[in-house]
């Protein structure tokens, strides 16, 4: 009786078995498949672990039913004698001696082998449901980590699983919160039912002055770079905040355009209607046609002073008399009336409104973290009510801000990170993408700072998304853990193959089939890669789909129209 199976064939990355009785091989009661583990071992009792890639069906000739299976597998690790499994190598005796299917025991033993106090678990194997699948939760939390997935894949569950886990782990039987700290940019307002007593913070509640904002920030959100004047239009307005930032912090020393200090952008604005209408003598440029009474001014910045705090009449332009100001040529018309119309834009009060401008920097990094009356662990901003324009400054200005909060935390604290952050970006490639594009600058230079940076200052990503083709290479090549869900584009298929840390060859192939809350989960944090079963998230979050045919089955629904137009106009 010839052996269940035997090994034909060994490559660095490939094991070939030719298995003449299937059923007999299998172990009983649990299923084999594609992805299921398998045991290669030698004379001396150690073995390879190889995960199942693909199998073809073979006749022994054309006029006998006997078949043989031709199993081909991908070596994952190497089992020593004393059973510690160590990733890669292939270093197993020649010729190998035996293979059979990994039994459970031994495959849960092999995801035991981290340190217990260690163990982060939120899933297990597809193939035996009954199998944890433990991860180096330092290892998990601690690297930059990838949940991708096309529409339908399980991904916001995912994501709320790993959360929520994450809250309610606890060193001991302590009182009260553990110390993490989560911040979720949440662009569809899904998460707030699986987080009911977060820091959920919306366009109502969200305090973030537009003092804040850096050089690139003001650039982005005022100035239109396609227009003929931007570069000029730029010069102006970081002379003027800069001068206005000065002159509003007397005590600071150093004030450049970005520095983080109160300023006032109606003052700015004033200075260039001023500017845009000035008039001047024409035999004597100092001069300025200001009505009633000329002035002169020694600099421009002491004209900017005047021009901040006055709104001033200007004599008619006259020939060989009277003539018009540098800027007093219409080229700052469009600038004018585009920062009126955002800082009175009342979906935008969370930046200019008066209780934005009058929050002080403590109380904005305390309302980011969630400290307050009420502490919390996570924090979710609802940006599903932020005007798409200036979704990516937004965006920028949050993460800038905590990626500063980490670094200044770090100096203060040395090598104990007082508070390690985990910044969740739900939807990235919305304003992270790939194009360069300038109106996506400041996001993606914050979001690629911290990408290459943070880990040092405690603060590491979760990039989530549905098109991962589509997100900055820079951030998603930055990811060592990676939870891949079903992917149907092909796109974000060979995008995400190409990024994988492991080459795991044909199993990748199985990413547009993979059910609801199936993935693979590869990286460092894993001690081997593994096809794998998420576990239900309670509560979940609101992210189920519309059942459109069984809602157009019942009858029509008069709608409310009044309500819809008072949120246009709200």
């Amino acid at each position: 009786m010839p052996d269940k199976a035997q090994v034909i064939s060994v490559m660095p990355d490939k094991i070939k078995i030719s298995v003449a009785d299937i059923e007999n091989f299998k172990l009983a009661e649990e299923k084999f498949s594609v992805g299921s583990y398998l045991r290669v071992s030698d004379s001396q009792d150690c073995a390879i672990i190889a995960m199942v890639e693909n199998f073809t069906i073979e006749k022994k000739n054309e006029d006998q039913e006997d078949r043989d299976y031709i199993i081909e597998a991908v070596p994952i690790g190497f089992l020593d004698s004393n059973q510690v499994f160590t990733r890669g190598g292939n270093n197993i005796a020649i010729p190998p001696t035996g293979v059979a299917p990994a039994g459970k025991d031994e495959i849960q033993a092999i995801y035991k082998q981290i340190n217990e106090y260690k163990q982060f678990l939120f899933c297990h194997l597809s193939q035996n449901r009954e199998i944890e699948v433990a991860v180096d939760g330092d290892k998990f939390f601690n690297k930059h980590f990838a949940i991708v997935g096309s529409t339908g894949s399980g991904k916001s569950h995912t994501v709320a699983k790993i959360l929520q886990n994450a809250v309610v782990s606890k060193n001991g039987n302590y009182e009260g919160l553990n110390n993490s700290h989560i911040i979720l940019f949440d662009i569809h307002s899904e998460y707030h039912k699986a987080f009911p007593e977060c820091n959920y913070i919306d366009v109502s509640s969200l305090r973030l002055p537009y003092w804040l904002m850096n050089g690139e920030e003001l650039e982005e959100i005022f100035v239109e770079s396609g227009e003929n004047q931007a570069y000029n239009q730029i010069s102006l307005l970081r002379r003027l905040i800069t001068r206005n930032k000065s002159n509003k912090n007397s005590t600071h020393t150093n004030v450049s355009f970005d520095t983080a200090v109160k300023f006032s952008i109606t003052e700015v604005l004033q200075a260039l209607i001023n500017l845009s209408k000035e008039t001047r003598n024409a035999k004597d440029n100092d001069e300025i046609a200001i009505k009633p009474e000329r002035k002169k001014y020694t600099t421009d910045e002491e004209k900017y002073d005047d021009f901040f705090c006055n709104s001033f009449e200007f004599e008619e332009q006259k020939n060989g008399s009277i003539s018009k100001g540098t800027y007093n040529d219409g080229t700052l018309d469009k600038f004018i009336s585009r920062i009126k119309n955002k800082i009175s834009d009342n979906r935008l009060r969370f930046l200019f409104g008066e209780e934005a401008v009058d929050s002080s920097l403590e109380d904005v990094i305390k309302q980011l973290l969630g400290y307050g009356d009420k502490n919390q662990n996570v924090t979710i901003f609802d940006l599903s009510g932020v005007p798409f324009e200036v979704l990516s400054i937004t965006v920028s200005l949050i993460s800038r801000l905590l990626f500063e909060c980490g670094y200044y935390l770090k100096q203060i604290n040395g090598n104990d990170c007082a508070a390690p952050l985990l910044l969740v970006y739900e939807e990235a490639h919305k304003y992270v993408p790939r194009i360069n594009d300038t109106k996506y600058n400041s996001s993606r230079i914050a979001l690629e700072r911290i990408a290459k940076e943070g880990r040092k200052y405690g603060i590491t990503l979760a990039i989530v998304s549905q098109r991962p083709s589509e997100i900055s290479e820079t951030i998603f090549s930055q990811c060592s853990n990676f939870v891949v869900m079903r992917l149907t584009n092909p796109q974000d298929q060979s995008y995400v193959k190409r990024l994988l840390p492991d080459s795991l060859g044909e199993i990748t192939d199985s990413l547009p089939s993979l059910g609801s809350g199936d993935a693979l989960l590869i990286g460092d944090a894993v001690i081997m890669p593994s096809l794998i079963k998420m576990d239900r998230c309670s509560p979940e979050p609101d992210s189920n789909d519309i059942q459109y045919y069984q809602e157009w089955k019942k009858p029509w629904n008069s709608l409310d129209f009044g309500q819809v137009i008072q949120k246009y106009e709200e």
